[in-house]
């Protein structure tokens, strides 16, 4: 790379001033780096160029596959109706708002229980043998069990046992068995950030006079949690799909109030709407993922914190 000379500020000869002027003393690119910065741009023009059209052939061929098979007005009337659609659209918002506050509630509880369980994983010394051993067999547990088992337990077991004082609400027992499963895969989230962390970090946390508990608490744990948001952000992104497994339960969620629909109108066009709701959902918090992992990718590859 080349710059233009220029004459030192205030030298009288190149018309600037006694104190410099920004103007003479402006950096110029050179040419080589102008052409390459216009190579570039144009280059990135070319390539938004052929994408968009490869986009809009794929999506025309698609759309031609689909229009042209044998069965697609069939499959329009009972998937894709407007008038289904409309009538689905309320009830299935009204349904989406307990799924957000699922996702919100057990999410908290998710986050905290599997930290705790994460910490009782890595704690050291024979005496927390036992405390190991329970939490090991609570995530390969609960990490093996498969959700949909788990939710079965719960909301249809507990109620079984007549047990006094115990709720057979099925919102909040469907809600406990996402707490369940999904703390299982975040305390492995969790201990795998503390496990990352170097050992000289607690060890020059202990030599400044810090205890076990607060090394663990002010130096590695703060770095175990920035490392692990991504997969954090992963986890509870499949949280809010799967709380539409609740409505196994009878809770009246999205999910259930277009099974009410579909199954009065014998038309399937309300569980599209549930989808769609879904995702739409779910696109902001996937976004919002990859923006947080690029950032944290850059900070990485220039040194920084993470």
């Amino acid at each position: 790379m080349t710059f233009t000379e220029r004459e030192p500020a205030g030298n009288p000869d190149a018309g600037g001033t006694a104190d410099g002027v920004a103007g003479d003393d402006a950096y110029v690119p050179s040419e080589r780096r102008i052409a390459r910065e216009r190579h570039r741009r144009g280059r990135a023009r070319r390539a938004t160029a052929v994408a968009a059209l490869s986009t809009l052939v794929t999506g025309v061929v698609l759309y031609l596959i689909v229009v042209r098979a044998p069965g697609w007005p069939r499959t329009r009337e009972t998937f894709f109706d407007a008038g289904y659609a409309r009538e689905a659209l309320p009830k299935v918002l009204d349904g989406l708002w307990l799924n957000v506050r699922l996702l919100l509630v057990c999410g908290i509880a998710v986050l905290v229980l599997g930290m705790l369980i994460a910490v009782a994983r890595t704690l050291r010394g024979p005496v927390f043998f036992p405390l190991r051993v329970l939490a090991t067999a609570y995530t390969d547990f609960f990490r093996g069990l498969p959700l949909i088992i788990t939710l079965m337990i719960v909301v249809l077991g507990v109620p079984a046992l007549r047990l006094q004082g115990v709720t057979v609400d099925p919102v909040l027992l469907g809600g406990t068995a996402l707490t369940l499963t999904y703390s299982a895969y975040v305390a492995e989230v969790f201990r795998a950030g503390i496990e990352s962390v170097h050992p000289s970090q607690r060890a020059a946390a202990r030599s400044l006079g810090l205890t076990h508990r607060q090394a663990l608490r002010h130096v590695v744990l703060p770095q175990a949690v920035r490392r692990q948001v991504p997969p954090l952000l992963n986890d509870l992104v499949s949280l809010q799909k799967d709380t539409g497994l609740v409505s196994i339960g009878g809770a009246v969620d999205a999910v259930r109030a277009a099974d009410i629909i579909a199954g009065r109108s014998l038309n399937y066009t309300p569980y599209i709407v549930a989808g769609l709701a879904f995702v739409a959902l779910t696109i902001p918090m996937t976004r919002f993922t990859d923006w947080v992992t690029a950032r944290m990718d850059r900070r990485r590859a220039q040194g920084g914190n993470l």
